[in-house]
């Protein structure tokens, strides 16, 4: 089985992926950190040099490659892989795959988010924390219909990796 984790930018995807993959005994696989391999360019220098388009085109395509080579993983998706080009349904579809929604309250995505905002190029323009918590909120609302289609939910506010980890097996059996 491949646990998929899903949840808005800062919620601890990779954080709790490596975590969860380390105590299932599985593969863990960042998709952000895969397409970076495969493109040999970061993230932000994609969507500088070809724009969001193009990378939710190369996100979907590397998703399906993931989990037809890498069965038996933990795969951290990116914040807004689930919404764009299907992707939510080819994961749904595989069924050896299960889902995680990682579900972060508003104020703790942006207290995270906001020292981290110059790694990520959604939110690298953003210069006040009023702005990026009016930014989170508009996204939430978009994606959470999304996230919510989930197989599972774990809530990590006031949560280290290793509870939401132990949370998140609890959930699957």
């Amino acid at each position: 089985m491949s646990i998929v984790l899903i949840g808005y930018m800062g919620s601890g995807k990779s954080l709790v992926g490596r975590d969860l993959a380390k105590k299932m005994k599985l593969e863990y696989l960042d998709l952000d950190e895969y397409i970076e391999n495969q493109e040999k360019k970061t993230i932000s220098k994609i969507f500088e040099d070809h724009g969001e388009i193009y990378f939710r085109k190369k996100e979907s395509l590397y998703l399906k490659e993931v989990l037809d080579k890498h069965t038996d993983s933990v795969i951290s998706l990116g914040g807004g892989t689930p919404c764009f080009a299907g992707n939510l349904e080819i994961v749904k579809e595989n069924e050896n795959t299960k889902s995680i929604y990682l579900q972060t309250s508003l104020d703790e995505l942006t207290k995270r988010l906001f020292a981290e905002r110059n790694k990520r190029p959604l939110i690298a323009h953003i210069t006040t924390i009023d702005e990026l918590k009016d930014f989170v909120r508009k996204h939430i609302f978009e994606r959470s219909f999304y996230y919510n289609q989930a197989d599972y939910k774990v809530v990590t506010d006031q949560k280290d990796a290793n509870q939401i980890s132990e949370e998140s097996i609890s959930a699957l059996f």
